[in-house]
């Protein structure tokens, strides 16, 4: 596939960011009796081993380092409520302990880790406001896009994007921003925070009825001034190229043509490819490249090339790596050399998986029709 053009690209992350501690945990369930402790699903390997894949090429040349800062508790409570943040803080100087729910686990200096995340998110917005860079991509970690504001949740703490929107509104005349967010899971977090808010456009696009369960319907559009600026499209599971091409070509494009955004964030999971052991997607990275440009087509017609990606889930340690790889080299506009070794054979075992078939053109079209696009 041929790529955009060269773009000054800020890549962010931190080795504190694989120190957040996820500890002994048999996948997302607790160990006992009868469940043996394992290896938490949000360990640090799949993203560290996306970072070595950038360390031992030449393409690390090509990316712009982007030095991470903590969040303040000020830049937090725009966001989170000053009990959930307190009770992290707490938690944390106590050796750890929950989020808010059963499976969201957290070490000794988690708070600090998850602050340091937030703050990235910060710093690679302002990076490309200002003009540093032109776009730009944060591997942080814990992930962010389904705390909400009152507690986290889905093994995020804080929510690393919406920290980075009240930023930018804060400190610049910015007013308009998209999220459009292609995490396998639905984006539950960011759609909590913006539900009645007419200046911030969520998109999710993730497997129906996965995690959360029984949300990111079709049906939730936003309320009162938000409404009809919440956008849901859950895709039936075994869905690949074809369903989320024809999703991007028939709700993603034309919603944020329609919206005008200044500003676009990418949620940036890369959970719904076929490898990922916590869904039943089957996409390759060939799709998240294709995706990742097309994001890039929209923000040089509507918001002055501004993108920023901040990573949120993806289990697979073998195959994750690969299509971090591809949307960098999307971002870059330039092909790093390395191939994607897996991608030949794993489309061949799902090759009837890439087309777009008729359910799952009835569901994208029904939440096309829902938002008159």
């Amino acid at each position: 596939m041929a790529m955009s053009k060269l773009r000054k690209t800020g890549w962010l992350t931190h080795e504190y960011f694989f120190w957040h501690d996820t500890g002994n945990y048999a996948s997302s369930f607790k160990p006992g009796e009868f469940m043996q402790p394992g290896k938490h699903a949000e360990s640090p390997e799949t993203k560290r081993r996306f970072k070595s894949l950038i360390d031992v090429s030449t393409f690390k040349h090509d990316l712009i380092h982007l030095e991470p800062r903590k969040a303040t508790e000020e830049e937090l409570a725009r966001v989170h409520s000053t009990s959930h943040i307190h009770n992290m803080q707490k938690l944390s100087e106590n050796g750890g302990g929950l989020m808010g729910d059963n499976e969201s686990v957290f070490g000794p200096f988690g708070f600090d880790i998850a602050s340091l995340g937030a703050g990235g998110a910060i710093v690679a917005a302002d990076a490309v406001y200002k003009k540093e860079v032109d776009v730009a991509y944060a591997l942080l970690r814990p992930p962010g896009h389904h705390a909400v504001k009152d507690h986290g949740m889905g093994f995020c703490m804080f929510n690393n994007i919406a920290v980075a929107i009240e930023h930018l509104r804060r400190t610049t005349n910015l007013t308009k921003f998209a999220v459009i967010d292609w995490d396998v899971h639905h984006g539950n977090g960011t759609q909590d925070i913006y539900y009645s808010d007419p200046n911030v456009l969520t998109i999710s696009l993730h497997q129906e009825d996965l995690y959360p369960r029984f949300i990111g319907t079709i049906q939730e559009t936003g309320e009162g001034a938000g409404k009809g600026f919440n956008i849901n499209v859950p895709i039936p599971a075994g869905s690949g190229d074809g369903a989320y091409k024809y999703a991007f070509e028939n709700i993603v494009k034309p919603a944020v043509s329609k919206f005008k955004p200044e500003f676009i964030f990418i949620a940036s999971g890369f959970d719904a490819s076929y490898h990922d052991p916590l869904s039943r997607m089957a996409l390759h990275s060939p799709t998240y490249s294709w995706m990742a440009q097309e994001v890039l087509k929209l923000a040089d017609e509507f918001a002055q090339g501004r993108v920023v990606a901040t990573h949120e889930g993806g289990y697979s340690e073998v195959y994750v790596p690969f299509c971090g790889l591809v949307v960098l080299e999307a971002f870059a506009g330039k092909s790093s050399g390395i191939k994607d070794s897996i991608v030949e054979e794993s489309q061949a075992m799902t090759r009837r998986d890439q087309k777009l078939l008729p359910h799952q053109k009835e569901m994208i079209d029904e939440c096309k029709l829902t938002h008159k696009l």
